[in-house]
């Protein structure tokens, strides 16, 4: 929550409902992103009233992605449901995403698909995100950008997100092994407060993309891209070379008269700055793997194994 005070006893209001008539144990965790109104007063005087109320208070506010994180690094149950503190989600559809979590899954994804947005600002560019999430991470889901979804904590405990990746964890629980599906969610129109989103997240939204397919598909072993690209460059610089040769040899032209001597240098520098950064970028994948203890696997389970293993 940033700002929601008109949001916060109507939202708790909302989920207890929910829940109640659900029959579901719970804990709702409130995390006040450096609201700077009287969210964190009334969040404070819930949980006060409410043991399951448990609220994080943040120094400042650091953004959905960090709220996200501490959201599933404080919560003890085994099933994480996250959602926005607009109101725009409704609560009453978390005990559908928990059925469908039931049946096997490891992600159930809230969709959208009578999003009560502007049109322009909000539902065009989230189309075209949608689709370009789709096509480069091979995860097909209709919105990744809503936030209500049914995670097992399992695929969350080796996930650190960072800038807008939040919308991406189930791209991470899809690299790890699990099951995603995505099942169609109520969406309301904004009531009390204001939109903290706007257009610009479009951009970090794509550049955040590219990086978590660089690491889902090169974190082991850089040196494919580095050294991809340094290869290129060579072969540039080489046909370029011999190029600029056949032009002075065979039709009488100058090197100088060219760019191509240029473009010889500059694309070799570039090749072999590339492969040293290559080299480097392997040398530092070890060092984080190991250094850490980390594995370049991930097990479901073990069969005839000492459990200490």
């Amino acid at each position: 929550m940033y700002n929601e005070e008109q949001n916060v006893l109507r939202l708790h209001d909302a989920i207890s409902k929910a829940m109640e008539d659900a029959d579901i144990v719970y804990e709702l965790i409130c995390v006040n992103d450096g609201s700077t109104d009287q969210t964190g007063k009334l969040l404070g005087d819930l949980a006060g009233e409410h043991d399951n109320v448990k609220v994080v208070n943040f120094r400042r506010n650091y953004g959905q992605t960090a709220a996200m994180m501490a959201g599933f690094d404080y919560s003890s149950f085994d099933v994480v449901v996250p959602m926005d503190g607009d109101l725009q989600n409704d609560p009453a559809d978390i005990p559908r995403l928990l059925d469908e979590l039931k049946k096997g899954f490891s992600v159930v994804s809230g969709w959208r698909k009578d999003r009560q947005d502007e049109p322009l600002k909000r539902n065009f560019p989230s189309r075209v995100a949608n689709w370009l999430i789709s096509r480069i991470s091979g995860v097909h889901l209709h919105d990744f950008g809503c936030t209500l979804k049914a995670y097992r904590k399992e695929v969350l405990e080796d996930v650190n997100l960072y800038g807008e990746m939040h919308r991406f964890v189930p791209i991470y629980a899809n690299l790890q092994g699990g099951s995603v599906t995505e099942v169609v969610v109520r969406h309301h129109a904004r009531k009390f407060g204001e939109s903290k989103y706007g257009l610009g997240r479009v951009v970090k939204v794509i550049l955040d993309l590219l990086v978590l397919k660089f690491l889902s598909d090169f974190q082991t072993k850089p040196i494919y891209v580095f050294g991809g690209f340094s290869l290129i460059c060579f072969a540039i610089s080489l046909l370029s070379g011999l190029y600029a040769l056949y032009l002075r040899f065979f039709e009488g032209t100058s090197f100088i008269l060219t760019p191509l001597p240029l473009l010889v240098v500059m694309t070799f520098i570039v090749g072999v700055l590339s492969f040293f950064l290559g080299l480097l970028a392997e040398m530092l994948a070890r060092v984080y793997f190991e250094s850490q203890g980390k594995r370049a696997y991930f097990v479901q389970n073990i069969i005839n194994f000492d459990k200490s293993l």
